[in-house]
């Protein structure tokens, strides 16, 4: 697999559909071997070739098998829907220096819209945050693109300060909203302000129970989040969602942070093996094709 792009990078460009384009043309120059290689165009069957029509798809080893011209038919897949859905409430911008929770989800959204359209399989955007801030209908033109590319530019470019997030809310509104069978992919951190995690899991079974195909992206920073790595000093923590702060020494509670967020990932992996949705542990310095591969490896199960 090729190097795509650096992540510093990406935060220094700020054109999402250029950014997008490098990531997923680095990424597919690295499968042109694998079994997903072409799969968005599928042979059908073969049928006479009309004088005048183009050679591109004549069957040259079926004519020396039976001396006449065959041309291979292909079935396109055009009928995967993709709702991409984006958690942008105030604990999503952190970190704050390098690439955050919402620059690593927004870079992968872009990557995904531009892959599907390259698929020719149409997609749709909802951001949320404490309410449903902005929600487009799947489609597949070069127009409905650009709006999407531009939202999700918006999205970098003007932070929200102190709002919290009422993830189980926003994911059941969108859950009815969806009237046809989609792939719904989100990007969250899953630190809900509002609500309880049963309330969460509820939420994501409603998708299945509404015949959609999940995947979810839990969005962490690895050094801080996942394992509270901080130096022997006083730190002043600030919940960017409540405004609530609280000054202490990290090693006072790095045993039972760990403990408690250990078990919260034990039930969300129980809960969604239940619930068959793909969970995908994404860190923000991982690289794209993590998120791609399982992207293409749903897509082929579905269609």
């Amino acid at each position: 697999m090729p190097a795509i792009i650096k992540q510093e990078e990406l935060i220094q460009t700020g054109n999402l559909e250029f950014l997008s384009k490098q990531v997923v043309e680095g990424f597919l120059t690295g499968l042109h071997k694998s079994p997903f290689h072409g799969f968005s165009v599928e042979f059908a069957e073969h049928r006479l070739y009309n004088t005048g029509e183009s050679t591109r798809h004549i069957d040259w080893k079926l004519f020396a098998r039976t001396d006449k011209l065959f041309v291979k038919r292909y079935e396109e897949e055009t009928n995967l829907r993709c709702q991409i859905i984006i958690d942008r409430s105030s604990s999503m911008y952190y970190p704050t220096e390098g690439m955050s929770k919402i620059h690593f989800s927004v870079y992968a959204a872009a990557s995904l819209i531009y892959l599907l359209k390259k698929q020719r399989d149409a997609s749709g955007v909802s951001i949320f945050s404490d309410e449903l801030e902005f929600h487009s209908q799947c489609k597949i033109s070069s127009v409905h693109q650009k709006l999407l590319f531009n939202k999700l530019e918006e999205v970098l470019n003007q932070p929200n300060k102190n709002v919290k997030s009422n993830i189980s809310k926003n994911l059941h509104q969108m859950a009815e909203m969806l009237h046809k069978r989609s792939l719904v992919i989100i990007f969250t951190d899953m630190m809900q302000t509002v609500g309880t995690d049963e309330d969460l899991f509820a939420a994501l079974q409603h998708f299945k129970y509404n015949k959609h195909d999940v995947v979810l992206f839990h969005v962490e920073d690895k050094k801080t989040e996942v394992d509270f790595d901080f130096s022997n000093r006083p730190y002043l923590f600030v919940d960017s969602e409540t405004g609530e702060k609280m000054k202490l020494f990290p090693a006072q509670i790095k045993e039972q942070y760990l403990k408690a967020s250990q078990e919260y990932k034990r039930q969300l992996k129980l809960k969604c093996a239940q619930y068959k949705i793909e969970l995908i542990e994404a860190e923000v310095g991982s690289d794209f094709k993590q998120i791609l591969m399982p992207f293409l490896v749903k897509r082929s199960k579905m269609y």
